[in-house]
């Protein structure tokens, strides 16, 4: 027999993956290209973690959304108002005191002043128990004159309980003008209203 071995054949080239058309040629230095199962985990991972944060997202917005429907139900009390005296309220009527303390007499000089003030209604606010005098003067000198009035509101004793002043600017001879002369501090039932002083300055 013979020693002699043919020769093994050489080997065969692989075929290689043609790079697309376009494309740059691959560098020498450019990391393998990752298998397509990493790739695929990548994708799913980002995926996951982006849908998360856009129901988390969600989420505060749809509380905070129900936070602000809940303040807004919430009905804040009023508030007080510390207006001494409004025109709408209603009134408590008291009964009426007599005009002044003194009789009205008539001097040389002609009818005293305190003949010209009339008390009309004497009653109290029924929200804060305020007193108040609603007067009419009727300016019953032969000139024109302005008035300064002085109302005590005195309580079912006779004691003083509140002061009041009503002005007038200037009333002609034989004119009649309507004021009120305001109390401050409540009053109680059956108060009183009472003319103290009445000044009648000529113009």
């Amino acid at each position: 027999m013979s020693d002699y071995f043919p020769p093994p054949p050489p080997e065969q080239p692989q075929p290689e993956h043609p790079a697309p058309v376009g494309a740059p040629p691959p560098s020498p230095w450019a990391a393998p290209a990752a298998p397509p199962g990493k790739q695929r985990t990548g994708l799913i991972v980002t995926l996951a973690v982006g849908g998360g944060l856009v129901v988390a997202g969600a989420m505060v917005a749809l509380v905070y959304s129900l936070m602000d429907s809940v303040q807004d139900s919430i009905a804040l009390p009023p508030e007080r108002s510390d207006a001494p005296y409004s025109e709408p309220y209603d009134e408590e009527p008291f009964a009426e005191g007599p005009s002044s303390e003194e009789p009205v007499e008539p001097d040389a000089a002609g009818p005293r002043a305190e003949g010209d003030v009339t008390v009309t209604k004497c009653a109290r606010d029924s929200l804060i128990g305020w007193p108040h005098a609603d007067l009419k003067i009727v300016n019953r000198s032969g000139s024109p004159a302005a008035y300064i009035v002085s109302i005590t509101f005195v309580d079912a004793d006779g004691a003083a309980v509140s002061d009041g002043i009503a002005t007038t600017e200037e009333v002609a001879p034989g004119a009649s003008v309507k004021v009120r002369a305001q109390g401050s501090g409540e009053a109680a039932a059956g108060t009183k209203c009472r003319i103290t002083e009445v000044d009648r300055h000529a113009l």
